[in-house]
């Protein structure tokens, strides 16, 4: 659903315009489903640029979640740099045995909300406006 959102699109445009040679310099990467747009493979680091550090905790669980399956893939001792280049801000992500406790728990409750027989009730927060997946919740 993300490349029909205009947010996202906002926020690949302020990454190519800040970071002009970033492409050139580092990987894309995918993996079972995900894709890392920035991966410096010689040091072992993932780039993530956002545009705002409103939803921070989200913006790391996502890096934790790259770095989780880079583990998974026999990529030991990968970090993770949440840029904010709006802000001029970096923050670093690194993958914690509690991390992996949490996103182990988190995959689990994601199948059995797959796997059920009823609809999850749609939330109605301020941030679903501004979501990627906005209109696969409210459709």
């Amino acid at each position: 659903m993300e490349h029909t959102s205009d947010t996202v699109t906002e926020g690949k445009l302020i990454g190519e315009n800040t970071y002009t040679d970033r492409a050139a310099k580092y990987t894309e990467l995918e993996l079972e489903g995900i894709k890392i747009d920035y991966y410096d493979a010689r040091n072992k680091v993932v780039h993530e640029i956002k545009k705002s550090d409103k939803m921070e905790v989200a913006h790391e669980a996502q890096v934790k979640y790259y770095l989780y399956k880079l583990k998974q893939h026999g990529i030991e001792g990968a970090t993770g740099i949440l840029e904010y280049p709006s802000l001029r801000h970096t923050a670093q992500v690194e993958l914690t045995d509690q991390d992996i406790v949490d996103i182990q728990r988190w995959e689990i409750e994601i199948l059995d909300i797959i796997n059920r027989e009823e609809i999850h009730a749609v939330i109605h927060k301020t941030v679903c406006k501004r979501c990627s997946y906005y209109e696969f919740c409210y459709c």
